[in-house]
């Protein structure tokens, strides 16, 4: 279970009398969903994100995984945890554009306690079921439904219990944005922990339940039908 409790959160260089870019009382996500944050531009849905996955520290209160609060942990520590529990899929993917798929999917590889042949054989695994063969070629060749594919092989490479991903469908067509959400569906129904940040409607519906935030704050969160 991740749940929040206490949460605000501001940024450096803001007014004291500003009101805060987060402020929730308490929040649970249940584990095995597929659980977006919607909201509109502003509203603080990244920034929720990026606390939820430890990337930034709360001005105050607690995120806790299983009984771990992530925002009490000292950086490197949170940089441990998020190595082991959560992986990443980034609007923009982030993949190194010079290298391969599989160059992109293992380029972490020393920072798991797996063998670089486990991952090796991990990220191959992962590759062709994303429809991506094992190609020597480079990542600005692949199209951008491909690289949204390759970025989520390299996510799921180390086997992560919480997938987090920020607008994941926003720079794919319609097609690959639909095999997107079955991704997502499937892998829900594998036991893993989805939480993504989204306005697409598509992957809205696919959702297990939906937080809408405004100013910061949850304006409404229910479970889907």
């Amino acid at each position: 279970m991740l749940e929040l409790s206490g949460l605000e959160h501001r940024f450096d260089g803001r007014s004291a009398n500003a009101p805060p870019a987060l402020a929730i009382a308490a929040l649970a996500i249940a584990p095995g969903r597929l659980t977006v944050i919607g909201g509109p531009s502003g509203s603080g849905k990244t920034t929720l994100l990026h606390v939820l996955s430890g990337l930034i520290r709360p001005s105050a209160g607690q995120v806790r995984w299983n009984g771990t609060d992530i925002a009490g942990l000292k950086e490197a520590d949170r940089d441990r945890w998020r190595r082991r529990n959560a992986g990443f899929v980034f609007q923009n993917f982030n993949l190194m554009e010079e290298m391969s798929p599989l160059g992109n999917v293992t380029l972490a590889a020393h920072f798991s306690a797996l063998t670089d042949r486990a991952v090796r054989h991990r990220a191959i695994v992962l590759l062709d079921r994303f429809g991506i063969a094992n190609e020597p070629r480079r990542i600005d060749l692949y199209s951008r439904g491909e690289q949204q594919r390759i970025a989520l092989a390299r996510a799921l490479v180390f086997d992560p219990p919480i997938l987090f991903a920020d607008e994941p469908t926003a720079s794919l067509d319609a097609g690959n944005a639909v095999r997107l959400c079955d991704t997502f569906r499937q892998l829900a129904g594998e036991g893993r922990t989805i939480v993504a940040v989204s306005h697409d409607p598509l992957l809205i519906a696919a959702a297990d339940a939906v937080i809408a935030l405004d100013h910061g704050r949850i304006a409404s969160g229910e479970d889907q039908p």
